[in-house]
């Protein structure tokens, strides 16, 4: 049923604008559309988007992969500060880099953004960094929704979340499964917090008084400009070395270091009844994660829980080509060291970690003291 004159002019003093939402649109398809591919059918604005997956033909027996997830609390700095170009590549790290864990391809994704006031030019900011991370990461941005929510959200408020679906071989799926006694731990570093643990930020900051917009000489920086560093984006120099015909098959597990830090994550991914023990002599944290946990007089051991202290990725690697696959990585752009070594033999697992989120895993535990 159209809506007649009156009906719209009450749904704009409702504080629903729709004209604005035409408008962010429209400021937005440029960068969407330079993630389609031919086999992005339909361009942008329809109810749905259409993705050719002939392409599957190919494979012997496709697992399609699905993840979807937000940015967090993390949204809050960005509204504060009025910087919103960066957080679309914090939310395509999250996604996206959760379907390479399984050793899948991403194929495209979808996004949604709630916000209390359509603000065209803040949402195509949003949406120009999300549809950059998926060209970084070769995946199409095929659909989105933008939601006005005058009442539940304040003017400036918003949120950000998606999904995505990859596709990978099931012969080649990696996992657990595939991880052996002596296999090594290589790190990946981050670029810094990620996505996780900014509830614990902005307590720590408003108990000192520090506003995001302050100069920190411990942070180096402007505290919001340092906080909003963007996720790293590791799935194309991943794919790129499971693609690589002598290297490819050493990598038997992966993991994305998010909510639940180092321990948690790697556990996730290794066999039960195994363990390793992470040595954290062999890299020294960031000095964003020492600021802060400065500034809340806590030490950094006791955030391991929360933050990812200079490790975005895990990988489990056959040990014969540990030394080869950190170095292609290094190579590409990503620094990587090895950390640990898994172990099958029976053990002692008091203060490990066993396992996460639902999964019985294998045990992880950091040990030593970092560098300084």
């Amino acid at each position: 049923m159209s809506s007649s004159p009156s009906s719209s002019a009450s749904y704009r003093a409702a504080g629903v604008d729709t004209a604005a939402g035409d408008r962010a649109v429209e400021l937005m398809k440029s960068a969407v559309s330079a993630t389609h591919g031919p086999e992005v059918a339909g361009g942008v604005g329809g109810f749905a988007g259409l993705f050719d997956a002939s392409a599957l033909l190919g494979y012997r027996r496709p697992m399609l992969v699905t993840s979807t997830d937000g940015v967090g609390t993390k949204v809050a700095i960005a509204q504060a500060i009025d910087k919103h170009d960066t957080i679309g590549q914090d939310l395509v790290g999250m996604v996206v880099d959760d379907i390479v864990v399984v050793g899948a391809r991403p194929l495209f994704m979808t996004d949604y953004i709630a916000c209390g006031r359509v603000v065209p030019e803040r949402i195509a900011d949003i949406v120009r960094g999300i549809a950059q991370a998926c060209a970084a990461t070769g995946t199409a941005l095929v659909g989105g929704e933008t939601a006005e929510h005058p009442g539940l959200l304040g003017p400036d408020d918003y949120d950000v979340a998606g999904a995505a679906t990859g596709v990978v071989e099931a012969d080649r799926v990696l996992g657990a499964e595939r991880v052996q006694d002596g296999d090594v731990v290589l790190a990946l570093a981050s670029s810094g917090l990620h996505s996780n643990g900014f509830s614990l930020v902005r307590h720590i900051l408003a108990e000192r008084g520090i506003g995001f917009t302050d100069r920190s000489a411990e942070l180096g920086g402007v505290v919001g400009e340092v906080l909003l560093e963007p996720t790293r984006l590791y799935t194309r120099e991943l794919l790129e070395l499971l693609d690589d015909a002598e290297l490819g098959d050493g990598v038997h597990a992966l993991s994305h270091v998010t909510g639940g830090g180092i321990a948690a994550n790697l556990a996730r991914v290794l066999p039960r009844g195994s363990h390793a023990e992470v040595d954290r002599g062999s890299w020294t944290p960031p000095q964003v994660f020492r600021a802060l946990a400065g500034l809340s007089g806590a030490s950094l051991e006791s955030t391991e829980g929360t933050w990812n202290l200079g490790i975005g990725f895990v990988a489990v690697v056959d040990a014969a080509r540990a030394e080869q696959i950190a170095g292609s990585l290094t190579a590409a752009g990503i620094d990587t060291w090895p950390v640990a070594t898994v172990n099958t033999a029976a053990a002692d697992l008091a203060g490990f970690e066993q396992g996460a989120k639902g999964v019985d895993g294998g045990a992880v535990r950091l040990v030593g003291s970092y560098r300084s």
